[in-house]
This record gives C-alpha cells, sequence and structure tokens, in this order.
C-alpha cells in the first residue's frame, strides 16, 4: 500500500472521530461525559475506578475526576466506597443511566447498513489497529474477561477470575476489566 493510502486511511478515521465525537453533544452530555458513561456500562465491578476510566479513555485523572463528578451530579452514576479500603472508590450506574446513553449516530447507522461481508474484515482491522496503539503505547486492552487468560471455567461450569480470585456472574464474563490479558 502507498504512503498515500496510508495516510487517506488515518485522515478517514480522524474523520470519524471528529464527526462522531460533534453528534455526542446530545442529552445534557458532552463527548467526553458520554465516552466515560459508555465505559462504566461496559465495565466490570473491578475495573471502574477513575484511574481505570483514564486509563481507557486515554486522557488524565484530573479531567477523569471532574467528568465523574458532572455525571454524578446529573444523576447518571453514583461513588461507592470499598469497604476493605475506604480511600478506594468505583463509580456504579445509576437508573436511568440508559437513556443517556441512547444516542444514534450517522456512524452506527451507517455500520448498521452494512453487510457481514464488510464488516468482519473491517472489524478485524480495527481490532488490529487498536491492539497495535495500544501496545505502542503502553496503555492496557481492556479486553472481555471471557477472552482473557485469568478467564477460566469450573467443574460446576461457573467462570472464574483467577487472578483476583473470584467467582464471576454470566453477565459479567461479558464486560470489559482493566486487568485483561489477552488468552494464548
Amino acid at each position: 500500500m502507498s504512503e498515500s493510502e496510508q495516510k487517506s486511511i488515518l485522515e478517514m478515521l480522524e474523520r470519524i472521530g471528529r464527526l462522531t465525537q460533534a453528534e455526542q453533544w446530545t442529552n445534557d452530555l458532552n463527548p467526553t461525559q458520554l465516552a466515560a458513561l459508555k465505559y462504566l456500562a461496559r465495565a466490570n465491578r473491578f475495573s471502574r475506578a477513575p484511574s481505570h476510566v483514564a486509563d481507557y479513555l486515554g486522557t488524565t485523572r484530573g479531567t477523569v475526576s471532574q467528568t465523574l463528578k458532572a455525571l454524578v451530579r446529573k444523576g447518571l452514576i453514583k461513588e461507592v466506597r470499598s469497604d476493605a479500603d475506604r480511600r478506594s472508590i468505583r463509580y456504579d450506574l445509576c437508573a436511568g443511566h440508559d437513556q443517556a446513553l441512547d444516542v444514534e449516530t450517522s456512524i452506527a447507522k451507517a455500520v448498521a447498513q452494512m453487510g457481514a461481508e464488510e464488516l468482519r474484515p473491517l472489524s478485524e482491522g480495527l481490532r488490529n489497529l487498536l491492539t497495535t496503539t495500544l501496545e505502542m503505547r503502553g496503555n492496557r486492552t481492556f479486553g472481555m474477561c471471557n477472552s482473557c487468560k485469568h478467564h477460566h471455567k469450573q467443574a460446576d461450569g461457573k467462570a472464574y477470575c483467577a487472578l483476583l480470585k473470584v467467582d464471576l456472574e454470566p453477565h459479567q464474563t461479558t464486560q470489559i476489566c482493566h486487568e485483561h490479558s489477552r488468552a494464548a
């Protein structure tokens, strides 16, 4: 592929990102608040600390702190202190958060119109691009529990996280985790 074609791909990715962000100024949320809320809606209970949100969004803890405070004020999330360590906090979703997440962008509509034969290679290519970019930056992958090397099925069929040494509910296996490490 020529340098010109590579540059064109980068420009298209950047433009899609900007267009999507421009459409996310809705429902009384700015794009950063919406991104943080989307992350919290997908993250498992072990991955909802402010530092995890900052890592996922690729931003500073200060920015995320202000973003999370705004979401608390809007009644979309609540702060929960750890029983084991009162200094540690996580954020849980409040009732009604799903309405704030109901933002359909033009890119979402365009993806919905694409066929499987177009989506499969696109998905694979974007996943590889994202993974490579995260690795180059030294960032975590934040994958789903069920694709992690620490995810195990027990004899009774229940899921277990060997890293955190906890049983997982069925819905937790499809949530994203800060500690994710891709299975071999």
